[in-house]
């Protein structure tokens, strides 16, 4: 009975996930703001193209063979690459995305058995580990960036309700992309703070 529920919600998630991502790619190869509610249509149609099953020798939608080859994407990705789709999204600041390189560095490698430590299974329940969370989602909001911590309240109430087939807490914060994602916004901040100063020192030299 659970996995009937959650079956359709998961391949509801994953289309509106790969239809957002196309909107992104489409925005990035166009040289003009795609207007909101042109978004809207497209999100609309990719929505549906991914999710229903289309014939062409397909047994399952579209969604359900990207699922199967991503696993389920955690909360806080769906919501960042989603919330891309908003009228005047600014930029996820750095100062998330390098915490957050920085756990998956230290996390994926205990996780899966290099050391004595098993940051895992501290998804399942642990209060220290829910607490730490609920922390950093303060300090989102101290430093002035809300939409972190709305998105991390989605995630713990999605764990909480146990959204998802799993019931680790770490499967609602943190995924393999997302952790990449992060890994590469520091180098690139770094190039872009270079090429800014380059340019700086271009425009101000002297004749």
């Amino acid at each position: 009975m659970m996995t009937s529920y959650l079956q359709p919600i998961a391949l509801l998630e994953m289309s509106l996930t790969c239809a957002v991502v196309f909107i992104i790619l489409l925005q990035k190869l166009s040289s003009k703001e795609i207007p909101f509610a042109v978004r809207i249509v497209l999100a609309l149609l990719w929505v549906n193209l991914f999710f229903w099953p289309l014939g062409m020798s397909l047994e399952l939608p579209l969604s359900a063979y990207v699922r199967g080859v991503t696993g389920d994407l955690s909360i806080v990705t769906m919501l960042l690459l989603w919330s891309s789709m908003l009228p005047a999204a600014k930029n996820t600041p750095l100062g998330f995305k390098v915490p957050l390189a920085l756990i998956a560095i230290a996390f994926y490698p205990l996780a899966l058995g290099f050391g004595m430590m098993d940051p895992y299974a501290w998804g399942y329940g642990s209060i220290g580990f829910l607490i730490a969370i609920v922390l950093f989602a303060i300090v989102c909001g101290l430093v002035g960036w809300t939409k972190g911590v709305w998105i991390i309240s989605f995630a713990i109430i999605a764990w909480a309700a146990h959204w998802h087939e799993s019931a680790n807490l770490w499967d609602y914060l943190l995924d393999p992309f997302l952790a990449i994602w992060a890994l590469l916004a520091i180098p690139n901040a770094i190039y872009l703070k270079r090429r800014e100063k380059a340019q700086s020192g271009y425009l101000f030299r002297a004749g």
